[in-house]
């Protein structure tokens, strides 16, 4: 593994990576296969809502490792079985060792749910959120040029929590925002530049 211009890691591979994907193999193939590329489904953007809140405070590899315990404790993240979870669902949550016990972030993906559905009378979740797509990405030539937050991702925070939803801060936002493909955060010299097929390299 070499370091290579503009803040990315040249691995084995000959593949230029910013050093967060560069080293954990779990971390590489999240990057290399999933990160930055559209979600536009209802479930699969509910799921990196509900997992982007849980991460909070946290390591994103933390909750990558953690991602099949959460999908079974949350039905998959179908958001029609959330919805309907219990008081008793959320102390049999606490207790399992699987995911993050926390209990607020539990309530939230329950709310989160509940609110998808009712998003569902205005045009879904996906065109919700997309809605805040910026008409323009960031360029950034290493980590450090990448902002972690904007004017959309506030905005989308903002008009989330008037629907009814938690734990959606303009951070965690646009971190979700960068993993969903709504903008490009991928560095100038990674491998993975322009590779969500929205924007340009």
């Amino acid at each position: 593994m070499a370091a290579g211009s503009a803040g990315v890691i040249v691995g084995e591979d000959g593949l230029a990576r910013p050093a967060w994907a560069a080293t954990d193999p779990l971390m590489r193939n999240y990057y290399d296969q999933e990160w930055g590329l559209p979600v536009t489904d209802e479930q699969g953007l509910y799921e990196r809502i509900c997992l982007e809140g849980f991460q909070a405070g946290l390591s994103w590899a933390t909750i990558l490792r953690k991602r099949p315990a959460f999908r079974a404790a949350f039905a998959g993240f179908d958001p029609e079985e959330v919805a309907v979870f219990t008081a008793a669902d959320v102390e049999r949550l606490l207790q399992d060792p699987g995911i993050i016990r926390n209990r607020l972030k539990i309530v939230a993906a329950v709310k989160n749910a509940q609110a998808t559905l009712e998003l569902r009378n205005d045009g879904g979740l996906v065109d919700f959120v997309w809605s805040f797509r910026p008409a323009s990405t960031p360029r950034p030539q290493a980590i450090t040029d990448i902002p972690t937050q904007s004017a959309e991702s506030l905005a989308l925070s903002k008009a989330l929590r008037k629907r009814g939803f938690s734990f959606v801060g303009p951070t965690t936002m646009y971190a979700l925002m960068e993993a969903v493909g709504m903008v490009d955060t991928h560095l100038l010299g990674s491998h993975r530049r322009g590779s969500s097929g929205i924007w340009p390299g």
